[in-house]
C-alpha cells in the first residue's frame, strides 16, 4: 500500500538554498518534475513574493541548478524550469531510484515543505535511511497511507467527501443559475440537508487546505 508523508527539510539540505537566503521573501512551489532520458532531472517551480530581479540575480551563484530559464508569467509569479544539479542527490535518489513521486514542493527562507507518495513503507524506510547516511536532516510531520483513491488522497479528501463534491458537480450544483439546490441535493443522498452542509464544509476547507496553502513550521 503507498504511502504519502509530508516532511520539512532545511533548504540547504535541499535545493536552491543561496537564491532563498539572498530573497527570503521568495516562495518557490514545484510545479513538475521531468526525468529525461539523459538521467537528468528537470523541475519546473513557479516563483512569486518579491524581486524577481534580486532572485534570478542569486541563481547565478546557485549551486543547486543549472540552465535556468523563464518559462511564463502569470501576474507577480514567473515559471522556470531548470536542471538539478548533484548537490540536490537526495531528491533525484527518490525520484529515479525509488519511484517516489513529488506531489508538492513549496519552499520559502530556511525551509522547503515537501509532500511525496513512495509505493510502500519499505521505500520511505530506504529514503530516511539514504537521508541520514548523507547527513540529511528532516522532520517529519505527516504519514498517510493511501488507503483512498489517488485524487482523494492527494487532496486529503473523504471517500464521502469526494462523492459529495463530485455528485454535486455532475447536478450542477455549482452552476449559475444552480441546476438543484442543497436540499434537492441532500434528498438525492439520502442525507439531511444539515448533514450535507457540513460534508461540503469539511470537503471545501480539506480541499482548499491542501491545495492553496502549506503550513510552514514558522506558523505552527
Amino acid at each position: 500500500m503507498s504511502v504519502v508523508a509530508e516532511f520539512s527539510v532545511r533548504s540547504d539540505d535541499f535545493a536552491l538554498c543561496h537564491s532563498l537566503a539572498e530573497a527570503p521573501h521568495m516562495v518557490v512551489e514545484i510545479e513538475q518534475v521531468v526525468a529525461t532520458m539523459e538521467d537528468k532531472v528537470m523541475p519546473y517551480f513557479w516563483v512569486s513574493g518579491g524581486d524577481h530581479a534580486e532572485f534570478e540575480e542569486a541563481f547565478q551563484n546557485d549551486g543547486s541548478v543549472t540552465d535556468v530559464a523563464r518559462i511564463d508569467r502569470v501576474d507577480d509569479a514567473i515559471l522556470y524550469r531548470a536542471e538539478w544539479t548533484k548537490n540536490v542527490e537526495t531528491i533525484v535518489y527518490a525520484y529515479v531510484e525509488l519511484g517516489a513521486t513529488i506531489m508538492e514542493a513549496v519552499g520559502r527562507d530556511r525551509y522547503w515543505e515537501l509532500r511525496m507518495r513512495f509505493d510502500d513503507r519499505e521505500a520511505l524506510s530506504k529514503f530516511e535511511d539514504y537521508c541520514e547516511e548523507n547527513g540529511i536532516s528532516f522532520e517529519l510531520n505527516q504519514l498517510q497511507e493511501q488507503e483512498q483513491p489517488m485524487a482523494s488522497a492527494q487532496y486529503d479528501l473523504t471517500t464521502k467527501q469526494r462523492e459529495t463534491l463530485v455528485t454535486a458537480l455532475e447536478e450542477g450544483y455549482y452552476e449559475v443559475p444552480q441546476g438543484i439546490s442543497m436540499s434537492e441535493l441532500a434528498d438525492d443522498m439520502g442525507v439531511s440537508q444539515q448533514a450535507l452542509s457540513k460534508r461540503f464544509h469539511a470537503a471545501h476547507r480539506n480541499l482548499i487546505t491542501s491545495t492553496l496553502t502549506f503550513t510552514h513550521p514558522d506558523d505552527q
